[in-house]
């Protein structure tokens, strides 16, 4: 199956109204075959109000159908700037398996560090009880907290984000309010219990390729009560190459089966 992706910064902002109807129909299409019951949350919502902070990637089929999209937000956090939380990615599940959240959350980035300074890097967050995006992002960013590849503590930035999110930022990444964030290990406590984001530790479907780094984030949360992690990095051109690098370090963690859990 070959794709085609177009990205949209903002949409809400620029776009019209015929061009937000439809884009929003084709993100709730996808949606409706990726829930049992559409959340009113983030890109799904579909006003233009909701599309306005979003940066968008939609993929379609030869055919022109809509087959997966990802949905971030900025968000503006004081003495940081603005980052991008990575948000919602859906694929359906005919097109699953064939690496396109990778390619949905790859071009976005891209595209949006080449118009806004190529030579930078850009400060992201991702809150997840899916291993196989936790995996994703510590295999694919930098400086990821928490991740296997990164051990030393947070540090000022992380910990700046982390608590701007906290604070502030609870209804973009659909956290309740009555969830605590594990500082130390930034993990939010009760994050999604009883909502459709609640996942199960066993279910195959939502586990990485990669089973060290399924041990690894599966060892932090307690499925039960519908913890998340919290994860903070960064991502820049070189990030790319260092993907590579990394390769190689997963295949140590899928080794150390009588310690699953590397010290941080």
């Amino acid at each position: 199956m070959n794709f085609i992706i177009k990205v949209y910064q903002e949409p809400g902002r620029v776009h019209s109204d015929e061009s937000i109807d439809d884009l929003a129909r084709d993100i709730r299409e996808i949606a409706g075959d990726c829930f049992h019951e559409l959340p009113e949350y983030q890109a799904i919502v579909g006003t233009r109000k909701a599309l306005s902070d979003k940066l968008i990637a939609l993929a379609k089929d030869e055919n022109g159908t809509p087959q997966g999209f990802c949905s971030m937000v900025f968000l503006d956090i004081e003495d940081v700037g603005r980052i991008l939380h990575l948000g919602l990615t859906c694929v359906r599940p005919k097109a699953r398996g064939k690496r396109l959240t990778h390619l949905l959350i790859k071009r976005a980035l891209t595209g949006y560090l080449f118009k806004q300074n190529p030579f930078g890097k850009i400060w992201i967050s991702n809150c997840a009880g899916v291993l196989s995006s936790l995996g994703n992002v510590a295999m694919h960013f930098e400086q990821v907290f928490p991740s296997p590849f990164y051990t030393d503590r947070p540090d000022a930035t992380h910990l700046k984000i982390a608590r701007a999110i906290n604070d502030q930022f609870r209804q973009e990444m659909y956290v309740l309010q009555n969830a605590v964030l594990d500082e130390k290990n930034f993990v939010f406590r009760g994050s999604v219990k009883d909502t459709v984001f609640h996942k199960e530790k066993n279910d195959l479907a939502y586990h990485h390729r990669k089973r060290g780094l399924n041990r690894f984030y599966a060892n932090m949360m307690n499925f039960e009560q519908g913890d998340e992690v919290l994860q903070i990095g960064y991502f820049r051109m070189v990030s790319l190459i260092k993907y590579i690098l990394r390769q190689r370090r997963v295949k140590q963690l899928n080794r150390q089966q009588e310690h699953p859990v590397l010290g941080l």
